[in-house]
Formats: C-alpha cells, sequence, structure tokens
C-alpha cells in the first residue's frame, strides 16, 4: 500500500489543493495512508479536522510529507524548495508545464523522481482529461477578468463588454478555439459582447458555428485575419494550446502596438510560454502590467482564484488516476498509455518529446 502526500500549495495565492475528502475516503477505502500538510485545504474550504475525520494523517509542514510519502499529489508545478526535498523513490502528480520551465525540468531530473503531469494526460483522441477542466474555468475567468480590467479605474478604456441599448458592445477577439476559448466565448457572448474565435480548424470552426447558433464570428487561420481585426478588439483571449510544447507566439509585438490604448490582453497559454509576444507571467498580487497602452493580465494559475470550485473540479477528474499510481506506481503507467503521456521525467530522464523538444534535445522516434 502506497503512502500518499499533500503538501499545501505555497505558489502566489494559490489556494487549490490536491486532495478532496472524497478522494480521500477512496485512497483510504484502499488501504493507502494518506498525509496532508497542516492546513493545505483551507483555502479550498476544508479544514485539517475534515481531513483527520477521513482518515488523514496531518503533518506540521511540507518537509515532514514529502519525506514520508511516496506519491506526492499537488496542483502546481514544485517550487525549488520543494523540488529539494523530492527523491528518486517518489512520484510526483501534478500540474507541470515543463516546455515553459526548460530549467525546472533539468531541476526536476536530477532528484531520480518520476514526474508525471496533468497537463499531457492524453486520451487516443487527442482529449486532455485533467487539463480540461481547468480550461473550462480559465476560459470562464478569463472574460469576467478582462471585463473587470476594462473598467477605467482598473486601467482599462472603460468598456462595458455588453454595451448597453443606443451604444454598441465591446470587441472580444479569442485566438484558439479550444476547451478555453470556447467557455471564454460562452461568457463574452452571454454578457452580450461581439465575439470574434480565431483557429486553424474548419471542423473546430464549423462546431463552433453550430454551438453558438451562428452568433459567433468564425475565422480560419490566424495571420492576416488577426492583423487585420486586432485593432478593432476591446479584450483580447490568448487561448491556444498544443499539449506538451510551448504555445506559439501568435500576436507580435508591432501588432500589439497597433491595439486600442486601455485595450486588455489575457493570455491564458501564459502557462506554456504564451501566444502574445509581450506578455509575462504575472502573479494574483500583482497581475497586469501594461505594454504599448494595453493592459496585458499573464496569472499562470488563473484558476487558483476560485479555490472552492476549482479544486473540486480538478480532483474529479485526477482521482481514477491518482487510484492507479498510489496502487502500482510507475508500473499504473506502463499498464496504461493514456496515464504513460502524462509521464515529463523518469529515472532521472526526461522523456516527454514535447520537453524534449523544448530544451533543445534530439527526440527519439518511434
Amino acid at each position: 500500500m502506497a503512502k500518499v502526500g499533500v503538501p499545501k500549495e505555497i505558489l502566489d495565492n494559490e489556494y487549490r489543493v490536491a486532495l478532496t475528502l472524497a478522494g480521500l475516503n477512496a485512497l483510504v477505502k484502499e488501504g493507502h495512508t494518506v498525509y496532508v500538510e497542516k492546513d493545505a485545504g483551507v483555502g479550498s474550504g476544508i479544514s485539517d479536522e475534515d481531513y483527520k475525520g477521513g482518515g488523514a494523517k496531518i503533518l506540521a509542514d511540507a518537509a515532514s510529507v514529502f519525506e514520508e510519502a511516496d506519491l506526492i499529489l499537488k496542483v502546481k508545478e514544485p517550487q525549488p524548495s520543494e523540488v529539494k526535498m523530492l527523491r528518486k523513490d517518489q512520484t510526483l502528480f501534478t500540474y507541470l508545464h515543463l516546455a515553459a520551465h526548460t530549467k525546472l525540468a533539468e531541476d526536476l531530473a536530477k532528484t531520480g523522481a518520476t514526474c508525471v503531469a496533468y497537463e499531457t494526460v492524453q486520451m487516443a483522441n487527442g482529449q486532455l482529461p485533467l487539463l480540461t477542466p481547468m480550461s473550462e474555468i480559465a476560459g470562464r475567468l478569463s472574460t469576467q477578468i478582462g471585463a473587470n480590467y476594462l473598467e477605467r479605474p482598473m486601467g482599462g478604456r472603460g468598456v462595458l463588454l455588453g454595451g448597453v441599448p443606443g451604444v454598441e458592445p465591446g470587441e472580444v477577439i479569442i485566438i484558439g478555439g479550444g476547451i478555453v476559448g470556447t467557455n471564454a466565448a460562452k461568457i463574452a457572448h452571454g454578457l452580450g459582447a461581439r465575439v470574434t474565435i480565431f483557429d486553424l480548424s474548419l471542423d473546430r470552426l464549423r462546431y463552433l458555428d453550430d454551438v453558438f447558433n451562428g452568433q459567433v464570428r468564425t475565422v480560419f487561420s490566424v495571420g492576416h485575419y488577426l492583423e487585420e481585426l486586432l485593432p478593432q478588439a476591446d479584450l483580447v483571449i490568448g487561448a491556444v494550446l498544443i499539449p506538451g510544447k510551448q504555445a506559439p507566439r501568435i500576436v507580435t509585438r508591432d501588432m500589439v502596438k497597433q491595439m486600442k490604448k486601455g485595450s486588455v490582453v489575457v493570455d491564458v497559454s501564459v502557462d506554456q510560454g504564451g501566444c502574445i509576444e509581450t506578455i509575462k507571467s504575472t502573479t494574483h498580487s500583482a497581475p497586469t502590467y501594461e505594454v504599448d497602452g494595453v493592459l496585458h493580465y499573464g496569472v499562470a494559475n488563473i484558476p487558483g482564484a476560485v479555490p472552492w470550485t476549482s479544486t473540486r473540479a480538478l480532483t474529479n477528474a485526477t482521482l481514477p488516476y491518482c487510484l492507479k499510481l498510489a496502487k502500482a506506481g510507475y508500473k499504473a503507467c506502463m499498464e496504461d498509455p493514456v496515464l504513460m503521456k502524462g509521464v515529463n521525467i523518469h529515472k532521472g530522464e526526461i522523456v516527454h518529446p514535447g520537453v524534449l523538444e523544448a530544451i533543445g534535445a534530439p527526440v527519439a522516434t518511434a
């Protein structure tokens, strides 16, 4: 039976936790021992007493959790102090986004631990079951955030996205029609904004046209047409994803210069490096900065702002895989091709093609 550890997240304003009471119950029922760091679940509405009542052992600090556990469950990528605590006989299961954090990839490889990334667990049909719930939340929040920062006291143009009778609504451009983009469009359209979605898949654009009943504009490609339409935008949402790889830079600095002063950019793909050239990673404590008069929002852990919702949505998806890893460790990955896609680092080696490409290492071909 495994010893499962749940440390408290230490990223700036990260209130999510990697295990709910339902997940705890499932692990304990299978005979595993669960160690939870003191106050790890408080931000998500789960107290130490709740965990204790479910059979978890509460430990005073992260070092104690890492020392005891074989399987470490987290939400966000380990910070430097946490990397130092990992050892070669452990498995780490969390979001990693290593293609955009190559030094972290190299540091994790040196620990010898097996590192399995939520965001690259991938089904045969291409779906990303552990990224999807957070993409849904980040997409919906991105519009909400953009609408907030368009207000004049927040540094924006002073535009109400939905407009009012006699005054035109705001223009929202969404780059990428996947889970993030679709959910961003739902909120933007619901608010009454004019919405344009760019994507490179005609099939996806047909699907979106059908879903929105032709009430959002769908545009193929992101080159000339994006450059043409970007100056009209009040809010631009970056929602580009290539699983396991760095996001391509779609919007250049010159294109940003052509945007309206006081318009807002929210790049949800910043955790994979961002699809807007002028984006950089920010935190919930200092979320925005200005480039050429355009307000940029680059928080990499957007769902951390709504932990009650996002913790439960995330752990609903991760639990079946947590149970497999607790039961069989790396063998579970060998037996499950979906979970094997999540393995980024094993036995001191970076093994995921997207991460290898990002660090400039040769990628093995089948």
